[in-house]
C-alpha cells in the first residue's frame, strides 16, 4: 500500500478534519451508526469502548464544530496481524454522497499501513448493502488489488429470522 500520512494530511485538508476517535466522540458514533438506518446498532457502551481500545484503528471525520460527522471503526485480527477489520463505516446524513467514507477508508489504512503494517482488509457487508459493496469494491480498484467475497456466516446461523448472510469482503494482498 503506498498511501502514507502525506495522504493522510491531504484528505484532512481537503474537507473538514480526519481523526483518531476520543470516548468523548462515542455518543456522537452511536448516533450516526443509529440514524444510518443501515448498520446493526450496537448498544451506545460499545461505542465508546470502541473509541478507548480500537481507537488507532479507527478514525472520524470532524465538522467545523469539531463533531463527528462520519466514522469508520475497525480492529486488527488476532490471528492475523497484518489484517485490519472494518466493523462499520457510517456518514451523518448531512455529509453522504460527497465520498467520504472512501476518504475515511483511505487515510485509516494508510495509518496502520504507517503505523504497523497493512497486508490485507476484511469486511462483512449483507448482500443488499450497495453503498458499502461500492465503496469497497471502488477501494480495491483505487488501491489495484485483488478484492474476493464468500459467504462467512450464512443467514440461517441468525437467531432473527430476517437476517441475510454477511458476505466476507478480503481485499489485498497490498505491497509493503
Amino acid at each position: 500500500m503506498t498511501a502514507a500520512p502525506a495522504d493522510f494530511a491531504r484528505a484532512r485538508s481537503e474537507f473538514l478534519s480526519i481523526d483518531t476517535p476520543r470516548v468523548e466522540d462515542g455518543a456522537a458514533i452511536w448516533r450516526i451508526a443509529r440514524d444510518s438506518e443501515v448498520l446493526d446498532l450496537n448498544s451506545s457502551y460499545s461505542y465508546l469502548l470502541w473509541c478507548r481500545d480500537f481507537a488507532a484503528t479507527s478514525v472520524v471525520a470532524r465538522g467545523e464544530d469539531g463533531e463527528p460527522i462520519a466514522f469508520v471503526t475497525g480492529y486488527i485480527r488476532p490471528d492475523r496481524p497484518g489484517t485490519l477489520v472494518v466493523w462499520q463505516v457510517a456518514v451523518d446524513q448531512a455529509h453522504r454522497g460527497k465520498g467520504l467514507a472512501a476518504k475515511l477508508l483511505d487515510a485509516l489504512t494508510a495509518r496502520v499501513a504507517a503505523n504497523q503494517g497493512l497486508s490485507s482488509v476484511e469486511t462483512t457487508i449483507t448482500p443488499d448493502n450497495t453503498a458499502s459493496n461500492r465503496l469497497f469494491t471502488s477501494f480495491a480498484q483505487r488501491h489495484d488489488v485483488p478484492l474476493e467475497q464468500e459467504v462467512l456466516f450464512a443467514g440461517e446461523l441468525f437467531p432473527e429470522e430476517t437476517h441475510l448472510p454477511e458476505v466476507l469482503y478480503r481485499i489485498g494482498p497490498f505491497s509493503p
